[in-house]
């Protein structure tokens, strides 16, 4: 099976050469080792470098175990090196390496050499690479499948692929399992005895229960505008669980710093500002997130916005949640003030979309109540409604456009249609 990631090969390939350290993050198993010693590598030799000029070690294998000593690593990266042309290192899970920062950083004052590396949690932070390495690292960030990417290799139609991304996610293993319990087992085991288990031993968690209980909240409430303090609340009324927001806030990071979840920042749209809290946290996988509740709870709704979620950040994107203000006078001239959200604001560079995910639009009273929010935003930039139905982009008299979900995640440029 051969699933071309694209994207992430382009990133590698436009970086190479550029003198600093190439950072390949992201969670496991999403296919960062495959993308560097399979995709990586095979498009070297198809540009003619020399097999003995690329110089590779899966650091998590125990074949290697020699090389979780940085001495050891530096002098066998060396010892490989006969000549002035170019040798192109790539190391996997290279975070396995006590002080791997100090030999990365010694490579980097040899002229002809290129490197490469892989890592894939917290001890090796995305807001700590340009510190780790000198303002010499350059990260490129990858995520699981793309529904595009999965469908790339997946045997069916776009409504049977919907139905199995929906349910277990762009983790590229998920593809090779054939039926639905090994699919399930897979998902389960991994979040459980990889995920989970890394976190606990590298944050040294001495509650686990704690932990398990935070994660299940997060799972079902998939979307939700929530925050520490408030989930503290849940713990107590709905737990009887005393779990401090402090703590519940350290363990939020430690699982987005595993890259299991992220969060979308509330954003007034009128008065062009931050609001600090609350925020609504996704998951970087719906098939992880569906294990974790043993696929019990699969709202459509909630999953696709989180699917949404997912594509626009795979695609580069900043994303916020929007909340819009409008104010206006009761029958007795009072001051009132009512608020709509919009689901996502997606920023690029100069580039800003207002987008609604919808699982319909089965009503006027429905698309209505969808578009309430675009409406009350005066601004020109390009407003989009996602919903479920297998429809061809259209744009009504007030300019905003409504777009099918497959037709939004199948085309990279969708969001210009």
């Amino acid at each position: 099976m051969i699933i071309k990631r694209q994207r992430y090969l382009e990133k590698l390939l436009s970086r190479k050469g550029n003198g600093l350290i190439k950072v390949v993050t992201g969670p496991r198993r999403c296919g960062k080792s495959y993308l560097l010693f399979t995709l990586f590598k095979k498009r070297l030799l198809s540009e003619k470098i020399p097999a003995d000029h690329i110089i590779e070690a899966a650091l998590d294998d125990e074949v290697h175990e020699a090389l979780l000593d940085r001495h050891a690593l530096g002098e066998y990266v060396r010892g490989k090196i006969k000549d002035d042309k170019m040798h192109y290192v790539l190391l996997d899970e290279i975070q396995e390496v006590d002080g791997f920062e100090r030999v990365l950083n010694g490579f980097l004052k040899m002229p002809n050499v290129d490197v490469y590396v892989t890592g894939s949690n917290s001890t090796l932070l995305s807001s700590e690479i340009s510190t780790i390495f000198k303002d010499r690292g350059d990260e490129i960030r990858m995520h699981p499948l793309s529904f595009s990417e999965f469908m790339s290799a997946y045997d069916g139609s776009k409504a049977e692929g919907w139905d199995e991304y929906f349910m277990y996610g762009g983790l590229p293993l998920v593809l090779s399992y054939k039926n639905q319990e090994d699919k399930e087992d897979y998902l389960i085991r991994l979040f459980e005895k990889t995920y989970l288990s890394d976190i606990i031993e590298r944050r040294k968690i001495r509650n686990k229960d704690e932990l398990d209980e935070l994660v299940n909240i997060l799972a079902s409430s998939v979307g939700s505008l929530t925050n520490p303090t408030k989930l503290e609340n849940t713990f107590k009324s709905e737990k009887k669980i005393d779990f401090s927001h402090q703590t519940i806030n350290s363990y939020i990071g430690y699982l987005k710093d595993a890259y299991i979840i992220s969060d979308a920042q509330r954003y007034d749209v009128k008065g062009k500002k931050y609001i600090n809290t609350p925020v609504k946290y996704y998951f970087e996988d719906t098939g992880l997130r569906n294990a974790r509740l043993n696929f019990r709870q699969s709202e459509e709704t909630h999953i696709m916005e989180n699917i949404i979620f997912n594509e626009l950040k795979i695609r580069g994107f900043k994303v916020d949640v929007g909340i819009v203000e409008k104010y206006g006078k009761d029958e007795n001239s009072k001051t009132t003030k009512s608020s709509y959200e919009v689901d996502f604001i997606a920023n690029r560079g100069s580039r800003k979309y207002y987008i609604q995910s919808a699982l319909s639009l089965s009503s006027e009273e429905k698309e209505s109540q969808e578009k309430r929010s675009l409406l009350e935003i005066k601004d020109s930039f390009k407003k989009i409604v996602v919903v479920k139905d297998d429809i061809m982009p259209r744009r009504d008299e007030n300019g905003i456009v409504t777009i099918g979900l497959w037709n939004f995640l199948l085309d990279d440029n969708s969001l210009e249609l």
